[in-house]
């Protein structure tokens, strides 16, 4: 090993020792949307039909009055996107902790960014 790739392999190691458990796991989701081939969160903009992997952090039904949507907020280790299904109250497999990659044309409601109905492919549990 070179005295450059010691020093490399040294700084992540003091890297791993002294970050936060969510600044791991940000970036384990990264590298994992990467491999995925998704399109970092931060850099999807409005009109654009993107591919977005990452983990699901939160999935809420909200029930209105002429049609419910079952809201999903998904993570890379960047920026969330909002997926939206609308008229659904539940979907099989869509749960907080699972990963998924999701694609569709992205919006911004409420600055935030959103795909509604967006196809997906679930990825196996680990």
């Amino acid at each position: 090993m070179t005295t450059d790739e010691s020093r490399v392999s040294l700084r992540r190691l003091l890297h791993r020792l002294t970050a936060s458990e969510s600044e791991i796991e940000a970036q384990e989701l990264r590298r994992e949307s990467a491999q995925s081939g998704g399109m970092p969160a931060h850099q999807c903009s409005r009109g654009q039909v993107v591919s977005v992997a990452g983990r699901l952090r939160t999935v809420v039904y909200t029930p209105r009055t002429n049609l419910p949507t079952l809201e999903a907020d998904l993570y890379d280790g960047n920026d969330v996107v909002t997926l939206v299904w609308l008229g659904r109250r539940h979907i099989a497999g869509i749960e907080p902790g699972r990963h998924l990659t999701a694609r569709g044309r992205v919006a911004v409601r409420d600055d935030r960014k959103v795909i509604y109905n967006p196809y997906y492919e679930l990825e196996s549990p680990k």
